[in-house]
Formats: C-alpha cells, sequence, structure tokens
C-alpha cells in the first residue's frame, strides 16, 4: 500500500484540468469556520497555482497526476452527487473525506470509477442511503472505512442491501482494513470472510448483524483488530487459538457470544483489548489469562464468570484497565493479586459477591483515576488513606455493608474527584458544616442512606452536579427552593424516603432547568403538586399528603415517561389528556380521590405498559378505548365503583400480564373471547418491569427501573411486593358480581399457584379439572352459592396448602388424604351438608345415592384453547380473608426461602394501615 505521505517533492507543475477539478470540487461546497480552523481547502489559493504543494494533495513524483487528496476534518458542508468534479481525477490512489459535513448525500456510484483507489475513508460525514454497489469494483482497495455515518440521534444512516458482504469478499480480495461501524448490513456474516487473508482490522460495531459468527475468521493470518460490538444478536463462542494469531484487540461486547474462554486464549501473546462484556460467558477465567503479558485492557463485566481466587492477574503488569462487574466472582477479598499492578488507572470490580474489608493496599495505586467496589458484601470501615489517590476522578463503593464514621474531608483533598458513590452502607457520613477546604466540583453524588440528618449545605455551590441522590436519610423540614438553581445541568433528583414536610415557594414550578428524573416519593409532602419543566422524563411523588387536582400544565410534558402520583391526597377529575401522550409508558393515579370515568380516549399509538388507577373512586363503564393500549402489561383498576360486563375484550391486548379488577361491579360470565395471557417460558423468567434505565455518568451506571409490584392483605396489614417474579401465576377474581358455574376453562391455567374466587354470586359444582392445577397453593371459593360434593380430583394438588370453601352449599364427605388432612374446620364452614374429618359432624348417615353427581368436565372442550397455559393472571388482593392465610402460612413459614428468592418484600413505610375489611357491594 502507498504511503502517501512520504513522496518526494515532483518535478513539474500539476495538470490543469486537475486544479481546474480540485477548484470546481471546493467551490461547490460552504466552509464551515467554527471553533476549529480548517486550513486544507482554505489557503489552496494562497498557496499558488500547482495544485501538486496545497495541503491535503499528493501528485506522482514523475507524472505530477493527482494521486492522493485528504480532505478529512477540512469543514465542508454542502451535497456531493456523482456529478461532482472530483470524480474526474481518474489517477487518484487516495481518497479521505472523513469527517465532513455532506448534508444526507448519497455515497456517489461515481465513485466506482476511480479504479485505482486503494484507500478509501468516507466516515463521519453523514453519508446516507444505499451503500452503491460500485464499490465492490474497487478491487485494488486495501483500505475501506464507511463507518460512522451517523444522525443527530446517533443512529446509523447507511445500508448494505445491494452491496452484500459476499460481494465485497469475492472483489475486495486485497482489503487489509474493513470498517463498516453503524452500518446496517442486518445480515448473518458472510463465510466468504474468512477467504480475506489479507485482512487485518475489521470492524462491525452496530452493524445488526444476527446468526453465528464464523470461527474460521478468528483464524486469519493476518488479523489484528477484531471488533463486533454491540450486535446484539450475533451469536458464537472463541474457538481454539493457536500461537500464529496476531490479535492484539478482540471486542465482542454486547453481543450473545456464549461458553467458557478456552484456555488457548492465552495463546494470543500479542493481545492489548479484551472486551467480553454484556454477553454470555461462564465459568472459571482460565489461568492462561496470565500468559497475556502485553494485555492493557481487561473487560469480562456482565456475564455469570464464577470463581474465587484470580491470583494470575499479577503477570498482567501491563493493565491499565480491568473490569470484572456483574459476574458471579465470590473472592473472599478484593484481589491482593492486583497490588503489582502499578499502571492499572480503572478498577471496577461492582456486583460481585466479594467480601473481606476495604483493602488498604489499594491506596498506594496512585494512578487510579476510577475505583468501583459498588454492590458487594464489604465489611469494615474506610479508610482515610483514600486521599493518597490524588488522580482519582470516579469513586464508589455504595451497596456495601462498610461500618463507623466516614468524614466527608476525607475527599476534599482528591482535587479530580467528580463522581462520590457512598449508598447503601452501614456508616454514618459527617459533613461539616463549615470546611476550610476546597470542595471538588461533582457531577454525580450519591449520598443514599448515610444517615444525613440536613440537607448538605455545601451543595450551594455545586455548578457541574449532574446526579444526586439523597434517598433514605433523616432530612427533615422543609426541601430549599436554592437546590434547583445550584446546578443548571442537573438531571437527576432523588429526595425520596425522608422526612419532608413541605418545599419552598419557589421549588412549586421549577425553572428552565435540564432536570429529567425527579422523585420525592414517601415524604410527608403537602399541599399542590410541584409542577416541573416541560421536558420531564420521570415525575415519582407516591406516598406523600399532595392534595388538589393535577394541574392542566403536565398536558404538556410531551417527553413524560413514568407518572406516579400514587397514595396521595390527590382529588378532581384524571386529565383526559394522559391518554394522548405517545411516549408514556407507566401512569400510575391509584389511591388518590379521583372520581368520575376512567379516562374515555386511549390514542391507538400509546407505549403504556402499565395503568395503575385502583383506590380511588371511579365509576362509570370499562371504555373500550383501553384495547387500543397494545403494549399494556399492568392493568389495575380495583377497588372503585365501576359497573360494566366483564371486560373480555380486554383478551385481545398481546402482552397483558396482570389485570386487577377486585372489588368493583363486575357481573356476568367472566371467561367468554379471552386470549391474553398465554404461557411464557418459565425457565427464563425475569422480574416483571414497565422500564429499566441505566444512567451513565462518566462510566458510572446508574439503574433506574420501574419494577412492578403489587400489595397483600396479610394479617391485618398491607404488605407490598416490590418485584414480580414472571413465573408467579396468581388469579383473584374476588368481591365482584359474577354469575353462573365455575368455567372448565380454568382447569386448563396449568401455572396457578393461586386461586381466588371469593365473594361472588357462582353456582353449581366445583369443576373435577381443577385437579389438573398442580402448582396450585391456595385456593378460595368461600363465600359463593356452590353445591354439590368436593371433588375428590382436588386431593391430588400436592402443592395445597391452603384451601377454603367456606359459607357454601356444599354436601357430603370431605375428601381424604394428601393435603386435605392438613385443613382446619374454618376452610369449611358454613356447609351444613359437609361431613368429616375436620368437622365433628360424621357421615355415617350420609346415603351416597341421595347426593348429586361429581361434576365432571372434559379437557378437549373448545373454550379450553382459549387460555390454554395463561401465565400470569392478577386480578388483585385483600377482598378475601383467604389470601392473608395464603401468606402467613405458606409462604412465610413453610417456603421463606422461595419467597424471598421471588420476591421483595417490605412493609409500606409509614403506611402501616391496617385493611378494612371490604363490605360486599352487591
Amino acid at each position: 500500500m502507498i504511503s502517501f505521505f512520504q513522496l518526494s517533492s515532483h518535478q513539474q507543475l500539476c495538470h490543469k484540468d486537475e486544479y481546474l477539478a480540485l477548484m470546481q470540487f471546493k467551490d461547490s461546497f460552504v466552509i464551515e469556520r467554527q471553533a476549529s480552523t480548517c486550513p486544507k481547502v482554505d489557503l489552496w489559493k494562497s498557496q499558488g497555482v500547482d495544485c501538486c504543494s496545497w495541503e491535503g494533495i499528493w501528485c506522482d513524483q514523475n507524472t505530477s497526476h493527482v494521486i492522493g487528496v485528504d480532505l478529512s476534518s477540512s469543514c465542508l458542508f454542502g451535497f456531493i452527487n456523482s456529478s461532482s468534479s472530483l470524480f474526474r481525477l481518474g489517477h487518484l490512489q487516495y481518497l479521505n473525506l472523513a469527517l465532513n459535513d455532506f448534508n444526507f448525500s448519497k455515497i456517489p456510484f461515481a465513485v466506482g470509477n476511480l479504479s485505482r483507489l486503494t484507500y478509501l475513508n468516507l466516515s463521519g460525514s453523514f453519508f446516507s442511503g444505499q451503500i452503491p454497489h460500485e464499490i465492490s469494483k474497487l478491487s485494488n482497495l486495501a483500505k475501506l472505512d464507511i463507518s460512522f455515518n451517523l444522525d443527530y440521534s446517533n443512529q446509523g444512516l447507511l445500508e448494505i442491501k445491494k452491496l452484500d458482504l459476499n460481494s465485497l469478499a469475492l472483489n475486495l480480495t486485497k482489503l487489509e482494513w474493513l470498517d463498516l461501524s453503524f452500518v446496517g448490513i442486518n445480515s448473518p456474516i458472510s463465510k466468504a470472510l474468512a477467504n480475506m487473508s489479507s485482512l487485518t482490522y475489521l470492524h462491525f460495531g452496530q452493524c445488526g448483524l444476527f446468526g453465528k459468527f464464523p470461527t474460521d475468521i478468528f483464524q486469519l493470518p493476518k488479523l489484528q483488530v477484531l471488533d463486533l460490538d454491540n450486535n446484539w444478536e450475533l451469536s458464537g463462542s472463541f474457538p481454539e487459538f493457536d500461537s500464529h494469531n496476531q490479535l492484539s484487540v478482540l471486542d465482542v461486547r454486547n453481543t450473545t457470544f456464549s461458553g467458557e474462554l478456552p484456555i488457548s486464549i492465552g495463546m494470543l501473546r500479542s493481545l492489548e483489548y479484551l472486551d467480553v462484556s454484556s454477553c454470555s460467558f461462564s465459568g472459571l477465567v482460565p489461568p492462561s489469562v496470565g500468559n497475556l503479558t502485553k494485555l492493557q485492557v481487561l473487560i469480562l463485566a456482565n456475564n455469570s464468570f464464577v470463581g474465587e481466587k484470580v491470583p494470575f492477574f499479577s503477570n498482567l503488569t501491563q493493565l491499565i484497565q480491568i473490569d470484572l462487574s456483574l459476574n458471579h466472582f465470590t473472592f473472599n477479598e478484593v484481589p491482593s493479586s492486583f497490588a503489582s499492578l502499578t499502571h492499572l488507572m480503572w478498577i471496577n470490580l461492582y456486583g460481585n459477591q466479594i467480601t473481606g474489608h476495604f483493602p488498604s493496599w489499594i491506596t498506594n495505586l496512585t494512578n487510579l483515576r476510577y475505583l468501583s467496589l459498588a454492590l458487594n458484601m464489604l465489611q469494615g470501615s474506610l479508610p482515610r488513606s483514600i486521599s493518597r489517590l490524588k488522580n482519582l476522578e470516579i469513586f464508589d463503593v455504595g451497596y456495601n455493608n462498610l461500618s463507623g464514621i466516614v468524614e466527608f474531608d476525607t475527599f476534599l483533598e482528591l482535587k479530580f474527584l467528580k463522581d462520590l458513590g457512598l449508598s447503601f452502607n452501614n456508616f454514618s457520613l459527617v459533613i461539616k458544616t463549615t470546611t476550610n477546604g476546597t470542595i471538588p466540583k461533582f457531577e454525580m453524588l450519591g449520598l443514599a442512606s448515610c444517615k444525613l440528618r440536613e440537607f448538605p449545605n455545601f451543595l450551594r455551590n455545586q455548578s457541574e452536579l449532574n446526579v444526586l441522590h439523597l434517598a433514605l436519610n433523616n432530612i427533615q423540614g422543609q426541601i430549599p427552593g436554592w437546590i434547583l438553581n445550584m446546578s443548571a445541568s442537573l438531571w437527576l433528583l432523588d429526595l425520596s424516603h425522608n422526612n419532608f414536610t413541605s418545599v419552598e415557594e419557589s421549588f412549586l414550578v421549577f425553572p428552565s432547568i435540564s432536570l429529567l428524573i425527579l422523585d420525592l416519593s414517601f415524604n410527608f409532602l403537602k399541599g399542590s403538586l410541584p409542577i416541573p419543566p416541560l421536558s420531564i422524563l420521570s415525575y415519582i411523588v407516591p406516598g406523600n399528603m399532595f392534595s388538589g387536582e393535577i394541574p392542566s400544565q403536565f398536558c404538556k410534558m410531551t417527553s413524560l415517561l413514568m407518572l406516579d402520583l400514587s397514595h396521595n391526597n390527590l382529588s378532581g377529575m384524571m386529565l383526559q389528556c394522559f391518554g394522548n401522550l405517545s411516549t408514556m409508558l407507566v401512569l400510575n393515579l391509584e389511591g388518590n380521590n379521583f372520581h368520575g370515568p376512567i379516562l374515555e380516549t386511549w390514542e391507538s399509538e400509546n407505549k403504556l405498559k402499565v395503568i395503575r388507577m385502583g383506590q380511588n373512586n371511579l365509576q362509570g363503564k370499562l371504555p373500550r378505548s383501553l384495547g387500543n393500549c397494545k403494549m399494556l402489561e399492568f392493568l389495575d383498576l380495583g377497588n372503585n365503583k365501576i359497573r360494566d360486563t366483564f371486560p373480555s375484550w380486554l383478551g385481545a391486548l398481546p402482552k397483558l400480564r396482570i389485570l386487577i379488577l377486585r372489588s368493583n361491579r363486575l357481573y356476568v360470565d367472566f371467561f367468554a373471547r379471552w386470549n391474553a395471557m398465554i404461557d411464557l417460558d418459565g425457565e427464563n423468567a425475569t422480574y416483571l418491569q414497565a422500564y429499566n434505565h441505566h444512567i451513565m455518568v462518566n462510566h458510572l451506571v446508574i439503574p433506574y427501573l420501574y419494577p412492578y409490584s403489587m400489595t397483600i392483605t396479610n394479617k391485618g396489614k398491607k404488605m407490598e411486593y416490590a418485584k414480580i417474579l414472571e413465573v408467579f401465576s396468581a388469579m383473584d377474581l374476588s368481591c365482584n358480581k359474577f354469575e353462573g358455574e365455575i368455567s372448565e376453562v380454568i382447569g386448563n391455567l396449568k401455572r396457578l399457584q393461586l386461586l381466588n374466587l371469593s365473594n361472588n354470586v357462582l353456582i353449581g359444582p366445583i369443576p373435577t379439572n381443577l385437579g389438573y392445577l398442580t402448582n396450585l397453593e391456595a385456593l378460595d371459593l368461600s363465600q359463593n352459592k356452590l353445591t354439590g360434593r368436593i371433588p375428590t380430583q382436588l386431593t391430588q394438588l400436592n402443592f395445597l396448602e391452603v384451601f377454603n370453601v367456606s359459607h357454601n352449599h356444599l354436601m357430603g364427605p370431605i375428601p381424604k388424604g394428601q393435603q386435605f388432612d392438613t385443613f382446619e374446620n374454618s376452610s369449611f364452614d358454613g356447609n351444613s351438608g359437609l361431613c368429616g374429618m375436620p368437622l365433628s359432624r360424621k357421615c355415617d348417615y350420609y346415603n351416597p345415592e341421595d347426593l348429586p353427581p361429581t361434576y365432571s368436565t372434559s379437557k378437549g372442550n373448545e373454550d379450553s384453547r382459549l387460555l390454554a397455559g395463561w401465565k400470569l393472571v392478577l386480578l388483585g388482593y385483600g377482598c378475601g380473608f383467604l389470601i392473608s392465610i395464603v401468606i402467613g402460612n405458606i409462604v412465610f413459614t413453610k417456603k421463606h426461602e422461595w419467597f424471598m428468592k421471588t420476591f421483595r418484600i417490605r412493609q409500606r413505610r409509614r403506611q402501616g394501615v391496617v385493611c378494612k375489611r371490604l363490605n360486599r357491594r352487591k
């Protein structure tokens, strides 16, 4: 490949036609002079008539033909097409137009006429559309870079449909460098790439690749750089490497590569950069990694690696960055083998199971700029010797068990410190009212649960703060208005779970600042709702005492993703505009005093995943436009005054998982035409959540999510379940006016664990196919008008811990054996015709022939196909008393470990309201 920067001076002037072509090309663009200077094109006239002497132009020393044009970063703005004079330079071998602004022009097909090109760089210049097939005709190309042509939202502008990878691989056989980052390839990788033996650099970042990556490409004899990052559907695994491999950079982050790191990875003796983060790798990190003595960056984050020791890291003396975060390492201390790695600038061990104390030796690594040991199990105190890390910019030890007293003055000596994370430990943070030292200008401060009693006064002068977490402290009194003026850049403010009682008047209407996320939840705030800036994304204020109506300004918040006003004293009618906010994901208004109809108009293009309006005074019918909410997963309208037929039309919502309609006035047969909530794969279940956003501040990840939750009445107290695992299944249709017989369709809901049909007007026998619900742990059919016998098939329910059929018209002997031998008298009260254990009434005088026959159902019934394999139906807790027994007896007592893994429980803070016994509204 020709090095155009080492050409000797020419002997004659450049050719006139090439001179004119270059000048015409220059004149077709506007030169955007901004902060940077653009000397190349701007100085051509002052550099004389010999274009071979112009900056950015190279000529052949013998013929004086222009063979090289480098106009990268020349501030060119305008359109370019195939009629451009540039393509008259038929001798061009080198063309670099990177980092200009060609205003979304298409790459001209005339580039294919420059048949002598060996170097073509069109990166970062706002080219758009299809890459022309003519590029594959440039058979002499050694370097092709069309990367990073992005729009203003960082989305790729180019696609490669007409020109496929197979054509490139077959025609560009001399290619050494190929960079197509952010080009929309959207196909599997062509196996023909494995035949491109000259390749040294291959970069396919964020190209939409999918399928399995051919392992032969790893074995290309000259390949030094292989970067496949951010192709989330691209799978593969690492091959067995050999000592001839020349890879120096290997990056497969954010793909679905899986398996274990092979022991032969230690053969990559030239490797300097290895990033396999956010993949599906597992197993031990092989000790052979210690052979990679040239390694400078090692990123294994967010996989399933395990291990208790990593002594081989002491061999990696060139390491600058090591990231083992979000794995399953169980070190009994921060690995002391790091102590000898004196070049380290970055250590990230976030989110493992590391125990022991904060290591004292770490303060000897004076080159450290980033240190995160957050979300581990470290104990003991935080040493003052941290102040020796003079170059530290980011320090995070949040979410550990550190204790003692931490003086904020310790961090005042770290002049470069930008991000400080101390949240959720067991220490007390002492911040002196006056400080003698100069306080660093922070960008992120995590001071949640640090036992603070007053608002830190030093924040007044923090003019560069982006993120402030002060949640779960004991700060009382008024939220000061000056907090909104302390930083024009503040975009996340979390003051939740404190003891604030009011807000300063200037806080009620936010100035025009950059705030995106505001969380004031679970304080004692009164008065009107503060009005956030119209650009707000997330507004969270549940568990306060705000009153009055929702201000109409909320209708103008067109970027709003999440609105949670639940459990306040708000009143009036709901703003109808909420159904028209197309960006909204979560709308939670439950537990207030809203009245009138439910929002009547829901736009068909909405993105809502959560609608919660329970525990209000809403009336009328369910609006049919709710059927437009195609993304809806969680709908809670329980504990209102809705009078309507059962909304079987909601069964058309394809993603509906949780439906709460408890304690309304719904009636008629409730399972007709229901297709929603089809079974999901329980093996890969995760927690249900509507919003999962990771905020990045200087590489520090702040998780901010909105998990689904529910409340259950447990022995007179309300408990909140902050997480719902997908595999949990429950159905509670209690406290309505459902009539008729129990539908046999229920027998097909195989994953059900809780079933509550109490407090309705159900008649007829108990279906025998309830015996098919083999996962059932609790069954409540109480307070109905059921007749006939208790089916003996229910004794097959081996997990059934609680059973209640009290206050019906059942007759005959109670089945014996299995779980039925454990139920108490109260399970059968109010059925004068029942006999046998545990009741004192014996069955001797009953004639079985006088009893009605046991009701049976057919598994092949047409209705059963409508609901086969329901995944999750949760229609409320709190009307029937059985659910309290279920949670108290089954989950807490007998299955405590299972329950704690399935749900994260906490009693509603300061909301210890005794659950009211609901009156039947029949």
